[in-house]
């Protein structure tokens, strides 16, 4: 199936999501690419769902790639960024449209994939999150559901939809309270501050952190260490899951919380959230112009 998939993607120039498998070392790593932002547009969960689902059920009926899945890392192919979060755009349509199903299918998406990637895809396996650049709202809600969050000195982490009378509703305060605790997290949900990487790591919410292009380096150094005890490691990682279990019934009253807060929305926070959008859009800009002439951009 893992070969299925990767010529799949050899062949599709639109996919948002580019794989490869390193059979050596048994990671199986997916870099989002989405586009026109680097946001959690409907496409890209679909084929990070797809993702996922051929790990899950390689476990379930123990086809010949299967054992060899021993680590998934999340990673991103944008430039200086790991992935800005929500799709902010449908956002402001849905709530144009008081659409509340629609935010609610768009919700139920992203929890399915960021408890399955908590969970580890059910499996014998470590999900990792490799974060260069800008990780906010649910770019930083998927970083944290992996269960090793790597991250390089200059990236940059936090939840800003409190900017715009909202919060971070696919998973951020289960995945941090869990972590490090009720009171920090609520510090980090509803302060709006972007965090350094360092702030993070020193915090307890950021794993391994490591200089600036070493992040490939640093999760095969991480897995070297973490391979030599792999079977405890792993038995470790179910049993702090199932200390701390984290369910769907869970995530989703938080879904339909923020949906619900979403579609009272007043104007004035709609309108912050179109100077998100732009910026979003004006940042990528720059990064494309920065990377055709080699010059590091400034930020918004």
């Amino acid at each position: 199936m893992l070969a299925r998939v990767e010529k799949l993607n050899q062949h599709a120039g639109q996919l948002q999501v580019q794989l490869d498998y390193d059979g050596d070392r048994g990671v199986y790593w997916a870099y989002m690419q989405p586009s026109p932002r680097p946001c959690f547009n409907v496409q890209l969960l679909s084929e990070l769902h797809s993702f996922i689902e051929t790990i899950r059920s390689g476990f379930a009926s123990r086809i010949a790639h299967a054992p060899g899945v021993r680590y998934g890392v999340l990673a991103s192919k944008t430039p200086g960024v790991f992935n800005l979060g929500g799709d902010l755009s449908l956002f402001r349509s849905l709530i144009q449209l008081q659409d509340r199903a629609s935010l609610l299918n768009y919700g139920k998406r992203c929890i399915d994939n960021l408890l399955a990637w908590h969970r580890n895809c059910d499996g014998p396996m470590t999900s990792i999150a490799l974060v260069q650049g800008e990780a906010l709202g649910g770019g930083f809600e998927a970083a944290l559901s992996a269960s090793v969050l790597i991250a390089e000195e200059s990236s940059r982490l936090g939840f800003p939809e409190i900017l715009f009378n909202l919060f971070p509703g696919m998973g951020a305060f289960s995945f941090l309270s869990r972590k490090v605790g009720r009171r920090t997290a609520e510090e980090m949900i509803t302060s709006g501050t972007i965090y350094t990487a360092r702030q993070l790591y020193d915090l307890g919410v950021v794993d391994v952190i490591t200089p600036d292009g070493t992040g490939h380096a640093a999760v095969h150094g991480f897995i070297d260490k973490h391979s030599r005890n792999i079977a405890g490691r792993q038995a470790f990682e179910r049993a702090r899951n199932a200390v701390s279990p984290i369910s769907e019934e869970e995530l989703m009253r938080v879904v339909e919380i923020w949906a619900d807060t979403a579609l009272k929305l007043q104007e004035r926070d709609l309108k912050v959230m179109d100077r998100l959008i732009r910026a979003q859009s004006r940042n990528i800009d720059q990064l494309k112009q920065s990377q055709a002439s080699n010059v590091v951009p400034l930020r918004a």
